[in-house]
């Protein structure tokens, strides 16, 4: 035990003085600590001693301290053709919100009023070119899709019920269903219709003294087909309006550009059509279709987003600078027409076959050493949520190593730097470029190559 230095005298070899640079004083003297510790465990244990323990415990440093101070996010290349993939981030976010997230990083006028010098409203940000996109008088964004429905029935429908039909209680990501959030919000669900088949006759029926509001929910996350019916969106307003109540839709994903949408988003709703056709609020995410940050979106008639702007919970719902940051330089992209080839998300659906093929055959010819690649027929998916059952056809990189199996290259490229994240299909770790951005390819062949 003795043959241990002290912390003191560890602490002023050179290589842990260029450690505290790096890692900070109270971080080494911590890790020094804690490997002296292991030692004289591992000592009192019956182990022999190192003959150099100070140059044993200096080697130990750098690896702990690394270890120590790694952050657990880390970018990682999404190979598996899932564009909006919820355990990775969903959007990828476009370079020009990368660039203002940064450039608003410091200080900003987020509760500052410019004009009059004085205290401002954040919620006022990013609403002007929301209302330009959708055609509402107003909008708000809040941190998520799921906080904008518990908010907007809160504030509208607290004590009082909300018509939805039976085929639209559905379930999310997570186990949030809606009428777990419509409970939180205080709002009494009111079930009518059946699972597959609704009518605006069974809404009508049901509207009585104590009802606040019809809710009209998106089954974004599966689809019913054969015998089933839901009313037109025109026609359920028009029946909230002849008794003064708010009809409010949550669709989900919401396709902000071009219209009619890509024909792999199927029947996806867009915000701007469901104002149209007369809905009060309309509910949905920034960080799936849109291609923004993680967000909830409402927007439509101004009192009604006024009375949700008001209610108490829109603090602990709020969103920060870096979100406001993002989601004003994504709209921005839209509303100059641009985001088609600047939104990931849109260029990744707009992404051709052929494209994919020649970037496929790219990588492959870039291929070394051990592990090898064949293209194959495929298809990409949409995914979070979104366009259930949609098949995008793509050109996939089937890669196989001389000695490892499937099972452990796919585990070994999750674990390189940068990870790659691929799937396993037919026995066959595949790559589909779709979802992979034109200039992670290189990095792609040297992750690889490297195995």
């Amino acid at each position: 035990m003795r043959q241990i230095p002290s912390i003191e005298q560890l602490r002023q070899r050179p290589a842990l003085l260029a450690l505290e640079m790096q890692f900070g004083r109270t971080a080494v003297v911590d890790a020094l600590r804690a490997a002296a510790a292991d030692l004289r465990a591992r000592v009192a244990a019956g182990e022999s001693a190192p003959e150099d323990v100070a140059a044993t415990l200096e080697a130990e440093m750098s690896a702990r301290l690394a270890s120590m101070a790694a952050p657990s996010l880390r970018a990682v290349i999404n190979a598996t053709g899932v564009i909006l993939h919820t355990n990775l981030g969903r959007a990828p976010l476009a370079r020009a919100a990368v660039e203002r997230v940064a450039a608003l990083a410091g200080s900003t006028n987020l509760e500052y009023d410019l004009e009059e010098g004085r205290r401002g409203r954040r919620d006022v940000h990013a609403e002007r070119l929301l209302c330009h996109l959708l055609g509402a008088e107003a909008a708000v964004v809040v941190n998520n899709n799921a906080a904008a429905t518990l908010l907007t029935l809160a504030a509208t429908a607290a004590g009082r019920e909300v018509i939805v039909s039976r085929g639209e209680l559905v379930e999310i990501g997570g186990g949030f269903r809606v009428p777990d959030v419509m409970a939180q919000s205080g709002a009494i669900l009111r079930e009518v219709g059946t699972t597959n088949r609704t009518r605006t006759a069974d809404y009508a029926a049901a509207i009585g003294e104590r009802t606040a509001a019809i809710l009209r929910v998106h089954p974004s996350n599966f689809r019913i087909e054969g015998f089933a019916a839901r009313p037109d969106l025109a026609d359920l307003a028009a029946l909230a309006h002849r008794f003064n109540l708010p009809m409010i839709e949550d669709i989900g994903s919401g396709w902000i550009g071009e219209l009619p949408p890509p024909a792999a988003l199927g029947d996806e709703p867009a915000p701007r059509s469901s104002i149209a056709a007369g809905a009060d609020a309309v509910l949905f995410s920034a960080d799936k279709l849109l291609g923004g940050p993680q967000a909830g979106i409402i927007a439509g008639r101004a009192s009604l987003i006024e009375a949700v702007r008001r209610h108490p919970l829109m603090r602990a719902v709020r969103v920060d600078k870096m979100t406001y940051a993002a989601l004003e330089a994504t709209l921005q992209e839209y509303a100059a027409g641009r985001a088609a080839e600047t939104i990931p998300v849109a260029r990744m659906l707009a992404l051709g076959v052929t494209a994919i093929r020649h970037r496929a055959q790219v990588l492959i010819d870039g291929l070394h050493g051990t592990v090898a690649g064949e293209i194959l027929d495929g298809f990409s998916t949409v995914g979070g949520g979104s366009a259930p059952g949609s098949a995008l056809a793509t050109a996939l990189v089937a890669v196989s190593h001389t000695s490892m199996s499937a099972t452990q290259l796919e585990a070994r490229l999750r674990r390189s730097t940068p990870p790659v994240v691929a799937r396993i299909q037919d026995g066959r770790v595949v790559l589909d470029l779709r979802t992979v951005a034109p200039a992670d390819d290189a990095t792609l062949v040297q992750v690889l190559s490297g195995i």
